[in-house]
């Protein structure tokens, strides 16, 4: 089977990106924040796993308020780096997993999630940023991430939003589908955006270092209580694009350690013998260890929080 292994958490500021691509990582502003991701991008390379989930949410580049999937999975072969308005980041494309992308959807379509699934996207900053800082700034000899990618899109821009309860029950879902996937891979699944931050209105700037640590703490310790925290307190407490956050709940959702949620009736009845043995509801495993956890205020008007957790 394939298996989840590690789960990776990290804003996508886009500033970060453009400090990237334009030679500003050793500026003292942006010195301690590229400083922080060091460990994580060392761990990256002694521990490069067969495909990535990356879930992120898009900033009206692949989607625009004519059409707003809540969940959408990419199954396409490659994504091109999207044009947010600079031109596209100078990064290599992202190279897909078709088959593994597939599977996933059909598994967790069948468990009762209504995914939409996108067969070509570009994909921004809150994909490509995540990327650049686990894996490295671009290497002119490799002109390639170092593993596939499965975008994993989730509305957080247009109200209504999924529940943080909504969230990491898919990544239980996620991993039920992965764990029946008759391949030896090695996975990750990445939970990105937020921290605290606010882009407009009287609060634009917003930084809340209390409440980002305390949600970092209950990702480590006591992620079901971090589920149910309920969407007014993203936004009282973390501003309004702290509702990103939610992101970070399907990257948790999905590790050993969280006792997985039974499937219905019909969802189970309506999969294989195979995946209904492979999908079977198991107790849960021992808590992931801390490999890293960084936190720097400030990076451009928003909190950078980070955070990387792997299966004993």
């Amino acid at each position: 089977m394939a298996h989840i292994t590690a789960s990776v958490y990290t804003s996508h500021v886009p500033a970060i990106g453009a400090a990237l691509d334009l030679g500003k990582t050793a500026e003292p502003y942006w010195q301690p924040v590229f400083a922080g991701y060091e460990p994580s991008k060392q761990w990256m390379r002694e521990h490069t796993p067969d495909v990535v989930l990356l879930v992120y949410n898009d900033h009206a580049t692949a989607f625009s308020l004519d059409f707003i999937p809540t969940f959408a999975i990419g199954t396409a072969a490659s994504y091109q780096p999207a044009d947010e308005g600079w031109g596209p980041r100078p990064v290599p494309v992202v190279q897909g997993h078709q088959a593994l992308a597939a599977h996933i959807a059909q598994s967790v379509i069948q468990q009762d999630f209504d995914l939409t699934i996108v067969n070509k996207m570009d994909v921004d900053h809150g994909l490509t940023v995540p990327l650049s800082l686990m894996c490295g700034p671009k290497d002119p000899v490799r002109e390639a991430w170092p593993c596939p990618v499965i975008p994993i899109a989730v509305n957080v821009v247009q109200y209504p939003v999924p529940s943080g309860a909504r969230c990491f029950a898919l990544g239980q879902a996620i991993r039920r589908a992965v764990e029946s996937y008759d391949q030896p891979l090695n996975v990750h699944i990445w939970g990105t955006g937020g921290m605290s931050h606010q882009l407009q209105g009287p609060r634009a700037g917003l930084i809340n270092r209390e409440f980002d640590n305390r949600f970092m703490d209950l990702l480590i310790e006591n992620p079901q209580a971090a589920a149910r925290i309920p969407h007014i307190d993203y936004v009282r407490e973390a501003g309004s694009e702290g509702i990103e956050l939610v992101m970070w709940l399907i990257a948790r959702g999905a590790m050993s350690d969280v006792a997985r949620g039974a499937m219905s009736d019909v969802a189970r009845g309506a999969m294989s013998d195979v995946a209904r043995g492979a999908t079977a509801d198991v107790a849960a495993g021992s808590r992931p260890d801390v490999v890293h956890r960084f936190y720097h205020v400030p990076a451009s008007n928003t909190a950078v929080g980070h955070l990387v957790l792997a299966s004993r």
